[in-house]
This record gives structure tokens, C-alpha cells and sequence, in this order.
């Protein structure tokens, strides 16, 4: 029998008149700011004015019906309610025909969620004994101080089978692999918001082995990471390896059950420039922090430089998985056909570190025409945040107005919406891992275009971005492991699936709707309730196509949480 833990996260009911969670009103089950607009959207039945409000002094007040939208998804009618100011933080009660649910509202609604959406990153560790996450403790996994070069990453300084040290980092998503992509492109991400916030960061507390260090812990987190991708880079010729893995993925066991050898594999160039990017980056931002990371900074500049000057020597060295045997591998590709975004990205960060006309060249190369939301397939965003962020760059203003455009567009409609929120409202606005890329990556490009602008234009529609993500969608789920009162219970996450602790690791985000539902086949046991794009969402673990993490989706968690947070300060 599994052991039943309890989460250090918000706890809050919304309870039927049998005891279960109520499935007409949906809404953010976490929190709301005080100034922030308080909406519940009702599912079914038209509620009119029969929705109360109990606050937290005991009083009673109406709440009133705005508008019935019929979903142009799935023909369901919802009502929107707005449940007035309610500003005095506290909780309030929320009732409707006998079903009712509770609407926290304080000053820093956001602060335990975005912790633990950074925590996470010290639960997945790899290569070392997690010893500070309480039932979450397990022993060293992993510790790659013994990884093969594979014959398709083989170099005359270093034949296939050469055996390599190479560990640290963070395990990448459901799987135990490493991933130089989908890792430097997570560091990146959230970079962009420490950069905007840094006094926020040097305040929050993670609880990590580093805690006690000159550090912050956000950056101490990333340091990590970073570490593990230094090795990742051929000391003889600056190429960097796309991968460490197994030739397969592991079964749904504990690290320290897995047999298979590891291997890193070919070198590539969208890998070698997200590396070249995020080390730019890294011996910027640790500069002030010598004292617990001596000649990090230094070591970080030279080793992107050299990155750089490989993928421009090889722009088309894209990694085919199909081409790697002997032995064949099979996990997670991260491929991509396009470099101009990395290139655009790593040019941009480089000419912030060195002030060097070439990479000045070079961005204005590969500059994108509209700003994009960032992926670990298309990284042109971080190119642009990263010219936005600095005064002298001569690409700034072009970036801030795609950025606006983007921004403008993205709020376009959502008076009339169904859960009253930029995200969530056409088919394409689902899919693998939506959550992340499309709803709050989408919030965080709104933030940033307030940042830049300085202006407040663009928050309201963040948070309620935040409050779909929350709670007020489709399914009533609140897309976060441990937070809410209906949240993900089975992500599709091997230590989760294997700890024999029935509640998985708090502060995931998962994948989301998908109606493309590429894991059907592979379900045994699960099926989806759905196929309506919004809905086309199961927790279980069997489904990776849904209810998959992964470090890039909990980046952008972590990016956009942490900014709202620090708006409380």
C-alpha cells in the first residue's frame, strides 16, 4: 500500500452537498491578489442572481450574472459571475444551489505555488542523494561519472566508447535523461524574469542544500544545471552533445533501479547554440556571486565563444535520431530542422557579454519578424527579451513592438470569452504541453510588455491567464501537483509513479489538453473522457500526451508565477 503524505500547499474546499468537489463553478482555487477582478464561471444551469458571497466577517452579498457564452469547442453554455472587489484579504464563500467553494484572496496569493513550482527543480535531481524534501527523500541516482561517447558523437580526441564524467543536472521530464536543448532553453526562460526581478529573487528561499551560501537560491538551482552542461561541450572542438541517455526509456522504476549504460550522442547545432546562449547569460548573471563560484564567469564566456564559432562552422548540423546505431536510440529528440532562432538567440546574448560587433551582425541576420512565444523549438522570444532587456541594444525598439503587437492581439476578445482569459478560447490553443507553451508563456510575454512599456496595461489579462491555469477552465482541474482541491494526482513521472508515496511531487505543472492524443494506443488501462480540445485531458500516469511534466513547462511556471509573486512585494 502507498503512503498518504500531506502537501505544504493551499488546502482550500469547494464541497457539494455530498462531500464532492462541486463540478458546476469553476475557478482559481489558489488565490486572487485583493486589486485583482474576482470571476467565477458557472457550468450548466443559468445561476442569475442566486450566486452569495460569504465574506469573511460573516456577511452576505449578491454576486451578479455578466454574460451566458455558449463554448465554441464543445456547445456547452457557461455564465460568467463577477463576484465584486472583495479587496480585504481573507476567504470567502462562495454558494450556488447548495454546492460551494472557497475564494482565497491575500497579498501574496501566488507565493507558495511559485516556491514550489522552483523547488521541483531540486526534486529532480540528478547524480546526487535528495536529503532535504522530507518523504520525498531518495538516494543517489544516476551519477554519470561514467557515460559512453557513442560511435555518432565519436571525435578523433575522443573514440566511441570513451568513457567521460558528466554529472549533476536535472532529470528532464516523465524520463531520466538530460537534455542540452530542453535544459538550456529552461535555464533561459528563467533568466528573462530574474533579470526583471533580481531584488524578488535574492529574497526567496528554497530550502536547498546551497541555501545557506552568498548565492540565491534561484541562481544556486540554476548553477546545478549548469554545471552539468559544461560537460556537455567537447573540450577539443567546442561542439556540444544534444544528449545524455539511455538508448531506451526506463521502465517506471526508482533511479536507482535503472541498468541501461548512458551515452551521449552527436553533437548538434541547435544544441551547441542554446548551450553558447545560456552560458552567455550565466557569465553575465554570476558574476557578482565569485565567492561560491569562483572563475565560473570566465569559464562560462570562453566556453560559449567556442560553442558559437562550432555551430557557425556546422549551421547544418541538426540531430537525426533515425541515423544513431549501434546502438539505436529511442528517447526524447528534441529535433529541429531551423537554427535561425538559436542563432538569433545565442548572437544576441553574446553581443550583451562581449559588446562585439560580429554577433551584433549576426542578430540582425536572424532577427525574427513577429514575436513568437518561446519553445524549446523556437527560442527567437529569448533572443528578443534579451535585446528588450538591454537600453544600448539598436534592436530593442523593433522587438518591444512585436512584442506589443503580439500583446495587443493576445487580449483581443476576452471580454467575451468563455472563462474571461486571453488563453484558452480556439482548438489551437491546445495541444502537447499547452499549458506551458500557450497559457503561461503567453501570460509572461504580457508581463514583459508591462515591464518594457511601463505601463499596467497587460497584467489584468496575466492573471487571468493564472486563474484558467488555477482552476476556471474546463475540466476544474488546477493544472499544479499539490495545490487546489482538485489537482493532477497521477502525472505521467517515473519517481511519482514509483516512490510508493500516493501524492506526486508538489509544484509540477502538467502537459494539459491534448486532443491530439498520440498516446492513445498506448494507454492500457486509461481513456480519455473527451475529445473536445479543452477537455481532452486524463490524470493518469499512462498518459504522456496530457499529463506529462517536464522541466521546460515548469521553467515557464517558474517564470510566470515567480514575476506574479513579485508583484506583491
Amino acid at each position: 500500500m502507498k503512503k498518504t503524505i500531506m502537501i505544504s500547499a493551499l488546502l482550500l474546499v469547494c464541497l457539494g452537498t455530498h462531500g464532492q468537489a462541486g463540478e458546476r463553478i469553476r475557478r482559481n482555487q489558489v488565490g486572487c491578489y485583493p486589486q485583482q477582478e474576482k470571476i467565477i464561471v458557472v457550468e450548466g444551469t443559468n445561476p442569475g442572481n442566486k450566486v452569495r458571497v460569504m465574506t469573511p466577517d460573516g456577511k452576505t452579498l449578491k454576486a451578479k450574472t455578466v454574460r451566458k457564452f455558449v463554448s465554441p469547442l464543445s456547445q456547452k453554455t457557461r455564465y460568467v459571475v463577477s463576484l465584486g472587489s472583495l479587496s480585504a484579504p481573507g476567504d470567502y464563500r462562495v454558494g450556488l444551489d447548495g454546492e460551494s467553494c472557497v475564494l482565497h484572496v491575500s497579498e501574496r496569493p501566488f507565493h507558495d505555488i511559485a516556491t514550489a513550482s522552483l523547488r521541483l527543480f531540486y526534486l529532480v535531481r540528478s547524480g546526487v542523494p535528495i536529503s532535504q524534501a522530507g518523504d520525498y527523500n531518495r538516494p543517489l541516482g544516476h551519477p554519470d561519472t561514467q557515460v559512453l561517447v557513442h560511435n555518432s558523437a565519436a571525435s578523433p580526441m575522443r573514440p566511441a566508447g570513451t568513457v567521460i564524467s558528466s554529472p549533476y543536472g536535472w532529470y528532464d521530464a516523465g524520463d531520466y535523461n538530460k537534455y542540452v536543448v530542453n535544459s538550456s532553453f529552461s535555464i533561459g526562460l528563467m533568466f528573462a524574469t530574474y533579470e526583471q526581478h533580481r531584488e524578488y529573487f535574492s529574497q526567496l528561499k528554497t530550502n536547498i542544500p546551497e541555501s545557506g551560501n552568498a548565492t540565491p537560491d534561484f541562481l544556486d538551482e540554476m548553477m546545478f544545471n549548469l554545471q552539468w552542461l559544461l560537460t556537455m561541450q567537447d573540450p577539443y572542438d567546442g561542439g556540444v552533445y544534444h544528449k545524455l541517455t539511455t538508448p531506451n526509456f526506463e521502465g517506471f522504476v526508482m533511479p536507482t533501479d535503472c541498468k541501461q549504460p548512458r551515452y551521449v550522442v552527436a553533437k548538434s547545432v541547435t544544441a551547441t547554440l542554446d548551450f553558447a546562449a545560456v552560458m552567455a547569460d550565466a557569465a553575465r548573471i554570476f558574476e557578482p556571486y565569485q565567492h561560491d563560484y569562483p572563475g565560473f564567469s570566465a569559464q562560462a564566456a570562453a566556453m560559449a565563444e567556442r560553442a558559437y564559432q562550432w555551430a557557425k562552422a556546422h549551421p547544418k548540423a541538426f540531430y537525426f535520431q533515425q541515423q544513431l546505431k549501434d546502438p539505436a536510440v529511442n528517447t526524447g529528440t528534441y529535433g529541429d530542422g531551423d537554427a535561425a532562432d538559436e542563432f538569433f538567440w545565442a548572437a544576441t546574448a553574446l553581443w550583451r557579454l562581449t559588446g562585439k560587433q560580429a554577433y551584433l551582425d549576426d542578430a540582425r541576420q536572424y532577427q525574427p519578424q513577429q514575436f513568437t512565444t518561446p519553445t524549446w523549438g523556437n527560442v527567437a522570444s529569448l533572443g528578443a527579451f534579451e535585446c528588450m532587456a538591454a537600453a544600448s541594444s539598436p534592436l530593442r525598439e523593433t522587438m518591444l513592438q512585436q512584442l506589443t503587437a503580439y500583446c495587443d492581439a493576445a487580449i483581443q476578445g476576452v471580454e467575451q470569452s468563455a472563462f474571461q482569459s486571453p488563453y484558452g478560447n480556439n482548438p489551437s490553443d491546445f495541444g502537447w504541453g499547452c499549458l506551458a507553451e500557450h497559457c503561461c508563456c503567453q501570460a509572461l510575454a504580457l508581463l514583459y510588455a508591462d515591464a518594457m512599456r511601463d505601463t499596467t496595461k497587460y497584467r489584468r489579462y496575466a492573471l487571468q491567464n493564472a486563474d484558467y491555469l488555477l482552476g476556471r477552465n474546463a475540466t476544474g482541474y488546477c493544472y499544479v501537483t499539490g495545490f487546489g482541491d482538485k489537482s493532477p494526482m497521477h502525472p505521467h513521472h517515473r519517481p511519482s509513479a514509483a516512490d510508493g508515496i500516493d501524492a506526486p511531487f508538489p509544484g509540477m505543472l502538467v502537459g494539459g489538453p491534448n486532443p491530439g492524443q498520440q498516446d492513445k494506443r498506448d494507454m492500457k488501462n486509461a481513456v480519455y473522457p473527451s475529445n473536445v480540445p479543452d477537455e481532452s485531458y486524463i490524470d493518469d500516469a499512462e498518459s504522456y500526451a496530457s499529463n506529462e511534466i517536464a522541466i521546460n513547462w515548469n521553467a515557464s511556471l517558474v517564470a510566470f508565477l515567480c514575476w506574479l509573486d513579485a508583484l506583491g512585494e
